[in-house]
């Protein structure tokens, strides 16, 4: 399985496509899943599994992403990761663009610096690729959300 452990609570990657891979994530401990890609459902094979999914599917266009649409993927993983138990899985078609942002979105909201993140992430998964304007989406989000999130 393509994961990226970029907290011992959040992973990275790409695709999950199938039951054998969501099986090897389930192994991982992974608990919740945001699939931010619009090209398969990942909610039929997380069911067995009892896997919390939100599928918050997006094209990777280039184009600015809204702060709403950041959001809904943010306050599921701090849900989500308000137990310590609890493991979050982010992730699209392949984890070099949409996973990052929205990694990139919700360690911003848990009160990382931006540019740290971007390294952190970068450095763990060599294959990101930071799209501009991508990361201006996230840092608008963190302006006006941020903080907000963070504190419920």
């Amino acid at each position: 399985m393509d994961i990226t452990w970029i907290t011992p609570q959040l992973g990275l990657g790409g695709g999950i496509w199938n039951d054998a891979k969501m099986a090897k994530l389930v192994d991982t401990g992974i608990t919740h899943v945001i699939n931010m890609q619009t090209e398969f459902d990942d909610r039929p094979l997380a069911e067995p599994y009892g896997v919390d999914v939100l599928w918050n599917g997006t094209e990777d266009d280039f184009q600015p992403k809204s702060p709403e649409f950041l959001k809904r993927g943010v306050a599921f993983a701090l849900e989500a990761l308000q137990e310590e138990d609890n493991k979050v899985y982010i992730h699209c078609a392949a984890g070099v663009h949409r996973a990052p942002m929205m990694t990139l979105a919700v360690m911003g909201a848990m009160g990382y610096d931006l540019k740290k993140a971007q390294t952190t992430i970068q450095e763990l998964r060599p294959v990101v690729e930071w799209a501009p304007v991508y990361v201006a989406s996230v840092e608008r989000f963190v302006k006006e959300y941020g903080k907000s999130l963070a504190s419920k």
